[in-house]
């Protein structure tokens, strides 16, 4: 019954009722695509990458001198790390998680330069890695001591040992043989000699994890090459309660050892991953204050608006009331008005998210907004609306009838 009412009194202020409908459109817009990309990023945030982060300690050498025998310095670095109390594994390898650099080979089916090649995250390490990360072998096995080579002599040239085998995680496997076990298989990452995939991981991130919860980062390898601590870093996990106890003292015996390097990196890896992700949680709480900001400020405009609606219409309230209006109906009545309102810029809004995730899909790469998110930004403003109009709306049902009337 109210209805042909309150379309007579928008048409009356068209303006006003125009702007307010752009803002909830606007906020609609951006609220459904901002709530997406958080939670996108939150879910990244909170990533189990596979390993023991809490417990894992980083630490990098690089000598002031060259150093004439590297591999038999790095096993006597490794002995001595392995024997300090509180120790669980050490090891040494080319690079970590969150380490900031990422080196990569591409893996082939053929030995054709032409075939096929893959991208892969390379690691090379010390006898240990699965063990020590607790890294999971869905099939095969780890590398056996015959495989293992020093890198020094791999890259020492044209009389090298060949590298004879290779772990790949199942997300490698999947590309490389889909539908069939790669346990058994060749491929080809160096040279013209294959190598025999002996073992698949479940997982093994990248040291530049996914930024991005869509993103299919596992395409990763590790290669049975030793790295020494010239070109490599030591990884040493112990108990989460003593890691920075046992940091320290990782670090004392090691220069005890070789006084002629220094530091280069001494962390905690839990710490590497929170500086790794601190642009994302900045963009968190910037999306967040945004999407706080907008919705305080439809609500605001929403009030405002009806506050002088109601200003406008005293008359017509006291009118109304004199007739014998109650007042639930009169509260009703502006709701119904924001109910209307609220549905035309959610409606609009709507359109301007879908467009808006458009375009974040085609240039940043980004997933296509769910309609959950849609569903979720349309009920929050119809509850915003309802809310922001409940006050003004209950003043003006709150007039008698008698001062109503004298109001105008």
């Amino acid at each position: 019954m109210d209805l042909m009412p309150i379309l007579s009194t928008l048409r009356r202020h068209k303006t006003a009722a125009a702007l307010i409908v752009l803002e909830i459109a606007l906020t609609c817009t951006i609220v459904c695509n901002a709530l997406h990309l958080i939670s996108q990023r939150m879910a990244v945030l909170n990533n189990d990458i596979g390993i023991p982060e809490s417990e894992l300690l980083v630490v990098d050498f690089r000598g002031l001198t060259k150093v004439e025998n590297a591999d038999a310095g790095t096993q006597r670095d490794l002995a001595t790390l392995r024997a300090l109390p509180g120790v669980r594994a050490a090891m040494v390898t080319n690079q970590v998680p969150y380490g900031g650099n990422n080196n990569s080979s591409s893996v082939s089916l053929s030995k054709d330069e032409q075939a096929t090649r893959i991208e892969a995250s390379q690691y090379e390490s010390s006898e240990g890695m699965i063990k020590g990360l607790d890294l999971k072998l869905v099939e095969g096995r780890d590398f056996e001591p015959q495989e293992m080579l020093n890198d020094s002599a791999f890259n020492s040239g044209t009389d090298a040992p060949n590298l004879t085998a290779v772990i790949i995680t199942r997300t490698l496997a999947q590309r490389l043989f889909p539908g069939q076990s790669a346990v058994g298989k060749q491929v080809y990452v160096f040279g013209d000699k294959p190598q025999t995939v002996v073992g698949v991981l479940e997982r093994l991130s990248p040291p530049s994890p996914a930024r991005f919860t869509g993103d299919d980062g596992n395409v990763s390898m590790l290669l049975p090459l030793r790295p020494s601590y010239a070109g490599g870093s030591y990884v040493v996990r112990v108990d989460p309660d003593q890691r920075e106890e046992m940091l320290k003292k990782v670090v004392t015996a090691l220069e005890k050892l070789d006084s002629e390097r220094v530091v280069i990196r001494q962390r905690l890896l839990s710490d590497m991953r929170e500086d790794y992700y601190k642009q994302d949680r900045m963009m968190v709480w910037l999306l967040g204050g945004v999407c706080l900001a907008l919705l305080v400020v439809t609500a605001l405009g929403i009030v405002g608006l009806a506050s002088f609606w109601v200003q406008q219409r005293t008359r017509m309230i006291g009118t109304r009331r004199a007739l014998g209006a109650t007042r639930g109906q009169i509260l009703r009545y502006f709701q119904a008005e924001n109910f209307l309102l609220s549905s035309a810029g959610i409606a609009l809004g709507v359109i301007g998210a879908l467009a808006l995730s458009a375009v974040l899909m085609r240039n940043a790469e980004i997933a296509g907004l769910p309609w959950s998110y849609l569903l979720a930004g349309a009920l929050t403003l119809y509850l915003l609306g309802q809310l922001a109009v409940l006050a003004p709306a209950r003043r003006a049902a709150a007039l008698p009838p008698v001062a109503a009337l004298r109001g105008n």
